[in-house]
């Protein structure tokens, strides 16, 4: 057995022990946000677990083990003098606050869905066959709304679609926009709250997340501007769109490259394909950073085996990189495109034939 460096072992178990706890903190962000526990604190105010539990109906001895978690976690106040917990302004954003632009607790039931598949993944790893979308557990679905939503609603309208070249003009005229893998219709919505001279068209295979679209929809009072429909990326129907969107889910698809081709036929003269990735650089080497720590797991789970289920099973993953990306529009017909803008989690990039 090869001698192990003192100094690096310690420093690895360091860095386990920190891993360790931020596992199993990522459960009790799940039963806090689903238990209303954040909300109840975001007024900020200093309350014990004797108070939380006349607030929340909840019992105080698991509220306060659960406050002393989080606490030792960093991710609530402790007052000492008197014993009581609170939420600083940035923790109720991160925790509290679903219209933020950091908000976080909802990206852990995606962390809940890949322990609860991790056995049929597992086998998906001996066999070689993929695992569809709609094989995970339910969490996974609202987890990725919940998760690509904050980024959506900070940069889609405000610069995102502005980044494009011509696109905001034509989609205040007035343009015919598919958003392609909608999933729970949050980037649709969006820009039909944004855009009402507009026609919006939501397309999904998977029906469960569709049925939930439509009811944000008719919630968000958009509902007479979006159709949401069940078709594949390779199948939905034509109709000249002015802008066929792409929202985090071309790497997952078997064959994008298919997909790609049949967005070129259903788009309109001068129309465009906006795809928007999650961030990745072309080098593995330069995705070792905390972004791709992340989406290289989920990709793991989830994005890779989503390909790997389908016909032709590309399997690009969730860290494809702008070259690896450009090289299947190319081929999917596209002669132009670019990368027109970024954030930490996310590349947008436009393409036209």
């Amino acid at each position: 057995m090869r001698e192990p460096n003192p100094d690096k072992l310690n420093e690895l178990a360091g860095k386990l022990v920190g891993d360790l706890g931020a596992a199993m903190a990522g459960a009790s962000i799940v039963l806090g946000d689903r238990l209303g526990l954040y909300k109840a604190m975001a007024d900020g105010e200093k309350v014990t677990s004797s108070e939380l539990a006349k607030k929340t109906g909840l019992h105080e001895r698991y509220l306060r083990e659960w406050l002393s978690a989080q606490a030792a976690s960093g991710y609530i106040e402790y007052h000492s003098d008197k014993n009581a917990f609170s939420l600083s302004p940035e923790q109720a954003m991160a925790f509290a606050d679903e219209s933020s632009p950091i908000f976080f607790a909802g990206a852990f039931d995606i962390v809940q869905s890949t322990y609860l598949d991790e056995p049929t993944v597992e086998e998906a790893f001996r066999t070689g066959k993929g695992v569809g979308w709609h094989d995970h557990s339910k969490c996974l679905f609202s987890g990725t709304e919940r998760f690509f939503r904050p980024g959506y609603n900070a940069n889609l309208v405000s610069s995102w679609i502005p980044a494009l070249d011509g696109v905001e003009k034509r989609l205040r005229d007035g343009a015919k926009v598919a958003d392609v893998g909608c999933g729970h219709g949050a980037s649709t919505i969006l820009m039909a709250k944004a855009f009402p001279n507009s026609e919006f068209f939501g397309f999904d295979y998977h029906t469960p997340s569709l049925e939930r679209a439509k009811e944000a929809a008719q919630e968000a009072g958009v509902a007479d501007r979006i159709t949401f429909t069940k078709a594949s990326a390779k199948d939905f129907p034509a109709k000249d769109y002015d802008l066929v969107a792409f929202f985090d889910c071309l790497h997952d698809m078997g064959d994008p490259i298919g997909a790609g081709k049949h967005v070129r036929e259903t788009l309109a003269k001068d129309g465009v394909w906006m795809i928007v990735e999650p961030f990745a650089h072309d080098e593995l080497k330069d995705n070792l950073n905390p972004v791709g720590r992340i989406y290289y797991n989920a990709s793991t789970f989830i994005c890779t085996p989503a390909s790997l289920s389908q016909e032709v099973a590309l399997g690009l993953g969730a860290q494809a990189g702008e070259r690896r990306l450009r090289k299947v529009v190319t081929e999917a017909g596209f002669t132009r495109f670019r990368k027109a803008s970024d954030t930490p989690f996310n590349m947008i990039l436009e393409a036209r034939p």
